[in-house]
């Protein structure tokens, strides 16, 4: 329990500053003392709180006629992950997942960026891959960011469409996982414990926002990715 709470904290410090990163920070840390299968839909499900929680104070930067169709294609690769959830191989998604995120941050860390001017024709492809993600690990974040980071987008637009592209997607996934079986009593009993947590977290977060300037942002939202991309990893590899 108090691994717990200090886990979902520093998520939840970490969603409420860049707009993402719960699932990412948490759903490693936490498959350290509870199963997969267990761990996705108490994230979801504290996502989903922290998101609304955050929206109040983000929704005058929303741009939802951007973002709908990244919303769409997502919405639409949601069963795909949640059937790889019930039937893939754990380790496999924790690693994949791990290392295509390692590999995408690094470079845009190191620099690189290519700047897409069809966005519509591109969010097919990132949304749809973050569709199954959030369907089978709770972790749609890594393409969308990767993505926004590449385009460039001013810091307070980039974080609160990634708080209602989240909290939208988030919503649509709570069926699959229900039909799934995978809401039961004792995540919803997790759930209600870590509320205190998430809450100071997630103000906590939002505090920090307007101390940060624009390029630190970006580092710290690229090395949030790289540390959740080993942590997947090794926790694939069993050295965690």
């Amino acid at each position: 329990m108090i691994l717990g709470l200090i886990i979902i904290f520093l998520a939840g410090i970490t969603s409420g500053l860049t707009g993402f990163g719960f699932a990412l920070i948490s759903v490693p840390l936490m498959m350290l003392f509870l199963p997969l299968k267990t761990v996705t839909p108490i994230i979801l499900l504290l996502q989903i709180l922290i998101n609304l929680f955050l929206l109040f104070e983000a929704r005058k930067f929303v741009n939802l006629k951007r973002i709908w169709p990244l919303i769409l294609v997502g919405i639409l690769g949601i069963p795909l992950g949640t059937y790889l959830l019930l039937f893939l191989d754990v380790t496999i998604l924790k690693i994949s997942v791990g290392l295509i995120i390692i590999l995408f941050a690094i470079a845009f860390l190191t620099g690189f960026k290519k700047e897409i001017k069809r966005e519509r024709s591109a969010f097919a492809i990132v949304g749809f891959i973050s569709g199954i993600l959030n369907g089978s690990t709770a972790m749609s974040g890594p393409p969308v960011v990767l993505f926004f980071t590449n385009q460039n987008i001013e810091k307070r637009t980039f974080r609160a469409n990634l708080i209602a592209y989240f909290i939208i997607l988030n919503l649509i996934t709570i069926p699959f996982l229900l039909i799934g079986n995978l809401i039961t009593l004792e995540t919803i009993g997790y759930t209600a414990l870590f509320l205190p947590a998430l809450f100071l977290g997630g103000l906590t977060g939002t505090r920090l926002i307007h101390k940060i300037n624009e390029k630190l942002f970006k580092k710290i939202v690229l090395i949030i990715i790289i540390a959740s991309g080993l942590l997947s990893t090794a926790s694939g590899l069993g050295i965690i």
